[in-house]
């Protein structure tokens, strides 16, 4: 019956007409001032965008997965409805040909023996996202702690180092590139379950080649086990099978609206947000309301807004939706490797997380919108106005806005020169990433009148004839050296 329901919605949206409510059906209104084509960003609408991207039946949205594909399919026929056009090399899909690479929990023997005692690892206790097999019989292991193991890690050669899981990104790649010597296995200690492989099976990118010679790594996640290595004097016996491999299609989706200007429709300003989540855990479904259904039901409704306007901006604007940013914010880069359209000729970012909640962690946040990296670029300057002019504040977190600017999509384009940023109502919640983010706990009026805001504060970039450009502000040194040297290309 899901699955009848789920065709249904979709076909509806595809031919315009699927059974949302009217702006009419919504007590909040747009300011006049802001003019009266925002009202079609209504809470009902928005609401039930979010319902149905949040719901069972698209089972958390993991990358990749059946419900993910549902939520590009939804999302493509929402910017089909707006009349947006096109612009991926499937229709309104950007496609990625990837592999998927899965070991089952039973693949990975380990044990652990010290002092007279042997503990072995249970079923899924320990994960490795290396492709190989491993056969290792009684092999003796060295502790040592992260910085020492990158610097100075050759009593581990031949061996079983173990090293303490780092809080840093990308902690497996670290010490697959850096590690410098040459231990038979490499162990990191994580029982929070922080690193590894997840749910049995990771992505393989086609472009990034396993780094030849690269020391294959366990992530082990129980207690016990963990306990004997780090006394010292240990020794372990691993069996690993190889992977097996099957190719995966990953979707960005994007639609453009055409501006009006004719040498400055070629530049683009590009209004984004994520449609993964991190799927099913343990038997239960992880929705992702706020994070990101919010965010992608502000997209649609922004392009609806904007695709309805008579006046059309002197730029374009493109309204992307993006994969995999929970496991890296791969769909990002992925753009940022492949754009669509050139990136010396994108003067913008507008990345949108988190748009739906107002139970912020440090105090309910209403008619306000964070963006972070504000001091690094003058996209902040240019969105005051359109702040202004919706009722909606503007502002800058004194810790967060610097701290998370490297934590979501906007990071893939400012790496390469873009200014890029993202917009959030509130950066923690009760709920973050947790199976109790659903669609109910959304303030939906506020997520109306931000959603507003940011629809407004699009259109004004986009018919500035001025673009966007970083500032000399220390941290965004790299990245206005990056936009420079983007702007000199070709």
């Amino acid at each position: 019956m899901r699955l009848h329901l789920s065709a249904l919605v979709l076909a509806l949206a595809a031919a315009g007409c699927a059974q949302l409510p009217t702006a009419a059906t919504s007590a909040a209104t747009a300011p006049a001032a802001a003019g009266a084509y925002l009202s079609s960003i209504a809470p009902d609408v928005l609401r039930a965008h979010v319902k149905y991207l949040a719901s069972d039946e698209l089972e958390g949205r993991g990358t990749p997965s059946r419900g993910q594909d549902l939520a590009t399919d939804y999302i493509a026929a929402q910017f089909r409805k707006a009349g947006l056009e096109p612009a991926g090399d499937d229709g309104y899909f950007q496609t990625a040909h990837w592999q998927y690479a899965e070991r089952k929990p039973e693949d990975v023997s380990l044990s652990v023996s010290a002092g007279g005692n042997t503990v072995t690892v249970p079923a899924g206790g320990a994960t490795g996202s290396f492709l190989d097999a491993v056969s290792l019989a009684s092999t003796p292991a060295v502790y040592m702690g992260w910085k020492e193991a990158l610097e100075n890690s050759e009593a581990a050669n031949g061996k079983v180092l173990v090293v303490p899981a780092a809080p840093v990104p990308g902690a497996v790649r670290q010490l697959q590139e850096k590690l410098r010597s040459k231990p038979a296995l490499v162990i990191m200690i994580d029982r929070e379950k922080r690193n590894g492989a997840g749910t049995g099976g990771w992505l393989v990118n086609p472009e990034q080649p396993a780094v030849k010679g690269a020391p294959r790594v366990l992530v082990l996640h129980a207690a016990d086990a963990a306990a004997a290595l780090e006394k010292g004097g240990a020794s372990v016996t691993a069996r690993v099978a190889a992977v097996a491999l099957r190719p995966v299609k990953l979707r960005n989706v994007v639609g453009v609206l055409r501006g009006s200007d004719p040498s400055l429709k070629n530049s683009y300003v590009l209004m984004t947000a994520h449609h993964d989540h991190v799927g099913i855990r343990n038997g239960e479904v992880y929705n992702g309301a706020n994070d990101d259904a919010s965010g992608v039901a502000s997209v649609i409704g922004a392009a609806g807004a904007l695709a309805a306007r008579k006046e059309r901006p002197r730029r374009s604007i493109v309204f992307m939706t993006l994969w995999g940013e929970e496991l890296g914010m791969l769909g990002s880069k992925y753009y940022a490797r492949h754009p669509v359209f050139p990136l010396k000729d994108t003067v913008a970012m507008i990345n949108l997380e988190q748009t739906g909640r107002t139970d912020d962690s440090e105090g309910r946040q209403l008619d306000s919108v964070a963006m972070t990296g504000f001091d690094f670029s003058t996209v902040g300057e240019m969105l005051k106005k359109s702040a202004e002019q919706t009722g909606i504040r503007l502002w800058k977190h004194a810790s967060f806005s610097d701290q998370f600017f490297g934590r979501a999509d906007n990071q893939s384009l400012a790496d390469a020169g873009v200014p890029a940023h993202t917009l959030s109502v509130a950066y923690g919640f009760s709920d973050y990433h947790g199976k109790d983010d659903t669609w109910d706990k959304l303030d939906y009026d506020n997520m109306a009148r931000v959603t507003r805001m940011l629809a407004q504060g699009v259109y004004d970039i986009a018919d500035n004839p001025v673009r966007p450009a970083w500032t000399d502000a220390p941290k965004a040194a790299g990245y206005a050296a990056k936009g420079r040297a983007l702007l000199a290309t070709p």
